[in-house]
């Protein structure tokens, strides 16, 4: 840079260097700790979105960077052709979590284990010449395009036709999935709770329902839990929170939360279909890395060494309780600390655009708290996992009092 020039900001780098993919909020984070994170201006925000459900033990927590620290200065990288301990134990670990026996195959993403999902859809299905997914309408499934194509909102497919053949999206009522069951379906596919499509949970009875008609029909059921999985219900298995323990699927997706903010995703499939994608059927160069792994077992450690599945069961009725109270909101839907906020339509300023969730979403920025929109009336609060009581009654009264001034 030459002397007495400038140096470029942060929004003007991205600006010129940086595909514009996202319309990103004009913030530029420097740092976080535990539920704070402070912006290049050294203002302070409490965050709730943990990277959209991702940073389970919040920021900087000491566990999660003294394990990824202590496995760099071992073994990082080795690929898939070898074995590594921190990959077996995870994946024994996460099978235990179902409650069923089955296997794990570990990646670095939600959309690419839910791309995994697809071909053990097509390969338990293609022998008998099934190879379509049903998927519900509002449902979020990634960004690849089979992940589009799956995905139930055509918001994401718009641009990228023609779309990938084999999927099928219906409205989320038991007959319209019975009505599209036919001689091509290999498996219907759920989120347990829709999280971009504004945390919405299936009922118990839905699910059961599901279970029931893929064993009649002899087709599998998939549950992404990409977003509610692993501990941010308050249980390790999101369709747990909707009551339905007993409705388990042949296979499930997770990714976000499972490595605390290091990248991992990752699915598991229950016997007898455990083995179907056999030695050369899929792979992934970086998945299942001895770094990745060892970042998850230690938040699965913390998880459960300090109790947080408890906490997040807590914490979430909590804000559930005291959010519902609040003026403008019409609705508190979602379990544990994946909690979708609904509000009525309220009047922009001048110059403001963009839905009510979005307009919100920015006023909030703006007076110290960071949530996340979902659709156009509903705002996530997605917090660490330990976040305390006393951040839950702060993020409340932030949201009070902004949404008191929408409504003035």
């Amino acid at each position: 840079m030459p002397s007495g020039q400038l140096s470029p900001t942060t929004a003007e780098l991205y600006a010129r260097h940086v595909i514009p993919t996202y319309a990103r909020f004009p913030l530029a984070l420097a740092r976080g700790r535990g539920t704070r994170v402070w912006d290049e201006e050294g203002r302070e925000y409490l965050d709730f979105t943990s990277g959209i459900a991702v940073n389970a033990l919040g920021h900087a927590h000491p566990a999660l960077r003294d394990a990824i620290a202590a496995q760099a200065g071992e073994l990082v990288h080795t690929s898939n052709l070898f074995l590594t301990r921190p990959q077996a134990l995870l994946a024994a670990r996460l099978g235990k979590m179902t409650g069923a026996h089955g296997k794990v195959f570990l990646c670095n993403s939600g959309a690419e284990a839910n791309e995994g999902l697809y071909k053990l859809a097509r390969k338990n299905g293609t022998p008998r010449g099934r190879c379509e997914i049903i998927t519900l309408d509002g449902s979020f499934h990634g960004r690849t395009l089979g992940s589009i194509a799956a995905t139930g909102q055509i918001k994401v497919k718009l641009g990228f036709g023609p779309p990938v053949d084999g999927f099928l999206n219906v409205p989320a009522r038991l007959e319209c999935v019975a009505q599209a069951v036919g001689p091509r379906t290999a498996a219907i596919m759920v989120e347990p709770i829709q999280g971009e499509g504004g945390v919405r949970p299936l009922s118990a009875d839905f699910l059961r329902a599901l279970r029931t008609l893929c064993d009649e029909q002899g087709i599998l059921l998939f549950y992404d839990e990409v977003q509610c999985g692993l501990g941010r219900t308050g249980d390790w298995c999101g369709w747990h929170a909707t009551g339905a323990k007993d409705a388990v699927p042949d296979a499930i997706s997770w990714a976000k939360g499972i490595a605390g903010g290091f990248p991992l995703g990752g699915f598991w499939v229950r016997e007898p279909f455990a083995d179907l994608l056999g030695p050369g059927t899929h792979g992934t160069t970086y998945g299942g890395s001895p770094l990745a792994c060892a970042a998850a077992n230690a938040v699965f450690d913390t998880i459960e060494k300090e109790d947080l599945l408890t906490n997040a069961r807590e914490r979430g009725e909590q804000l559930r309780a005291a959010v519902g109270k609040l003026p403008l909101i019409r609705e508190v839907r979602g379990a544990g600390l994946l909690l979708g906020a609904e509000v009525e339509d309220f009047a922009p300023n001048q110059g403001e655009e963009g839905t009510p969730a979005l307009r919100l979403t920015k006023r909030l920025i703006s007076a110290g708290l960071l949530v996340v929109p979902a659709g156009d009336n509903t705002i996530r609060l997605l917090p660490p996992l330990n976040v305390t009581a006393a951040e839950c009654d702060e993020a409340v009264e932030i949201l009070g009092r902004v949404l008191a001034d929408c409504r003035s």
